[in-house]
């Protein structure tokens, strides 16, 4: 996170937009830092990063609306969190159109090439999978792209101001540059490795030799330039001009330094995109995920995604209990019994091309009934545990299991404005850091979201829904959500976390509505992810405050992680008072603002 106390603020009013330009080298004047928690009125932003909180709240103030703050929010996360998001990756855009009272949802996931086949990750000289790091920095991890689609359809859309207006501020700040924090430098030093093998990579991130040191200046006139071309000519320099031109060659032909600074134990692999697969690539808009809970509306995003079906099965098993009337240590109990159920059937049956069918027999309440009757109050299931049977009726599980998966990367963003529209966005270029590759003199670094693919199959003699084949899209965990009480929103919120995307947005979602907490308690209360594995992932603080107690209904716990998730929220109460709240403490903690902190 880039903390306003090194910078200092000022907006620049044009005749299309108002731009947020940091300062980069002030540490004194400007706008007043934001924290991790604001009360107030008239729209609220909540992101991990102040820099692009503050942008997305100018725009608020200047009447743009929800989707127009959301956008030059995210294309500011592009430039100051550059390893998690950006023009060469792809997300989910969750929208409420308070108007007619109906959410829409827009899948920007990137896609596979055309020529994609399901050994894509097989290695021919001796017919194992690659190790994922050899998957990664290749060019056979990268997607088209679905990053700039997804901002152009959403301000065509719904928006009130162009594309190239909301590019602007975003653009400013790489060209004026940000202070380096902690988390910032730490990001390129944990990819020293892989960066180092890739001139353009090297050269704008390890300044050197080194990563840059905290409080140097970082900034980005490549990736400005790449901004302010398609805020004049439009998306079709990126999908079918000459910055589409660089991602292809970026990929068939890997910018290798000539002396890579650190030794890599892999050979760096060409990729297959084409721009016939830039130019070919389409928006999906589908209908949202659905589903109730305690006498509220839970929308979500459906397939690609298995956010919406994974979040909407593990709620409606947990309704079978009351949460609230229970222990801390049986509530968490039922919270982690229903994640590792929901991710059972999750890894069976969700993939891109699930019918719709089996969608809908996931997130109802029958379903959900035949699951939770495997939980005992007394003792934790074996894991992994295996799905249910989708045909049979009655408490009775299949005979397959599938594998768990990781992630860590990804960002998350909550936008409210003062007509009461709603934007939960998440987007990602997969791991932290992409697939390493720079695309040369464009100034953004490249997915490896085709490696959320399964390499090879997972489900025995059973379907892998989620193999790699043409124009693909990989199944992703981003669960951006929004609750609806009554018909109007109530919360949204969303978190970055790899495959503990689910289960982050999930714990908020019950430490709120369950277990008595406030907002920003909910967000800030100690984390655990069970995915259907042997052992718990928690965070030290939840291991010491419960771990002993559901050691005793036998959980178990893997050593413990730092943090999980980075979640963003915002919550709508009466007399349109918001509460935007951001992490106070995971990822170097985030920010929120409101547009007036009182009537």
């Amino acid at each position: 996170m880039r903390f306003p106390t090194a910078l200092a603020m000022t907006a620049t009013l044009t005749a299309t937009t108002v731009a947020l330009v940091p300062a980069a080298a002030s540490a004194h004047g400007g706008a007043p830092p934001l924290g991790p928690t604001a009360t107030g009125y008239g729209g609220a932003v909540s992101t991990v990063d102040p820099t692009a909180t503050a942008v997305g709240l100018d725009v608020l103030r200047r009447g743009g609306n929800a989707v127009d703050a959301a956008v030059a929010a995210a294309a500011t996360l592009g430039v100051t969190e550059p390893f998690s998001a950006g023009i060469g990756g792809g997300g989910f855009f969750v929208y409420y159109d308070a108007k007619h009272r109906k959410v829409h949802t827009i899948d920007g996931r990137e896609s596979g090439p055309a020529t994609m086949t399901e050994d894509i990750f097989v290695d021919p000289a001796d017919g194992l999978p690659y190790d994922f790091a050899e998957a990664r920095v290749s060019g056979l991890s990268v997607g088209t792209p679905g990053t700039l689609a997804t901002w152009e359809a959403a301000t065509g859309k719904w928006g009130t101001r162009s594309l190239g207006s909301l590019l602007q501020p975003a653009a400013q700040v790489a060209d004026r540059g940000f202070a380096v924090d902690a988390t910032f430098r730490q990001q390129i030093a944990d990819n020293a490795a892989p960066f180092a093998q890739f001139g353009s990579t090297r050269e704008l991130y390890l300044p050197g030799g080194a990563p840059p040191a905290v409080g140097s200046v970082q900034r980005n006139p490549d990736l400005a330039d790449t901004y302010r071309l398609i805020a004049r000519r439009g998306t079709g320099v990126f999908y079918r001009g000459p910055v589409g031109a660089d991602i292809v060659r970026t990929v068939q032909h890997p910018p290798v330094a000539a002396d890579p600074a650190a030794p890599w134990a892999y050979p760096i692999r060409p990729g297959d995109l084409r721009l016939s697969d830039l130019a070919n690539y389409r928006l999906r808009f589908p209908a949202p995920t659905k589903s109730g809970y305690r006498g509220l509306t839970v929308y979500g995003m459906s397939t690609p995604s298995s956010g919406g079906t994974a979040v909407g099965e593990a709620l409606n098993i947990l309704e079978r209990t009351d949460l609230s009337e229970v222990s801390m240590t049986q509530a968490l109990h039922q919270y982690l019994e229903a994640s590792a159920l929901s991710f059972a059937d999750r890894n069976r049956y969700v993939g891109a091309y699930t019918p719709q069918p089996v969608l809908d027999r996931l997130i109802g309440d029958r379903w959900a009934r035949q699951r939770a009757c495997q939980i005992d109050p007394a003792k934790a299931l074996t894991k992994p545990v295996p799905p249910g049977d989708i045909t049979a009726s009655g408490c009775t599980p299949a005979r397959v299991g599938g594998k768990v998966e990781d992630g860590q990367s990804t960002t998350n963003l909550t936008v409210a404005d003062r007509w009461g529209n709603v934007v939960e966005y998440t987007l990602t270029i997969e791991q932290t850091g992409g697939n390493a590759m720079v695309v040369p003199g464009r100034g953004f670094l490249l997915n490896n979201e085709l490696t959320d693919f399964n390499f090879t199959g997972t489900q025995g003699s059973a379907p892998d829904p989620n193999l790699p084949g043409p124009n693909k899209r990989p199944r992703s965990s981003m669960s951006p959500t929004i609750v609806l009480k009554d018909g109007r929103p109530f919360l949204a919120v969303g978190s970055p976390g790899g495959a503990t995307i689910i289960t982050t947005v999930l714990q908020v979602l019950v430490n709120r509505i369950d277990l008595g907490m406030t907002l920003p308690e909910a967000m800030a209360a100690p984390r655990a992810s069970q995915r259907n594995t042997a052992a718990v992932q928690a965070e030290p603080a939840f291991i010491a405050q419960y771990g002993d107690a559901l050691g005793r209904l036998g959980h178990t716990f893997q050593p413990p992680v730092a943090e999980l998730g980075a979640a963003t929220a915002i919550e709508f109460g009466r007399g349109g008072r918001l509460i935007a709240s951001a992490e106070p403490a995971r990822r170097g903690s985030g920010a929120a603002g409101v547009v007036h902190p009182r009537r």
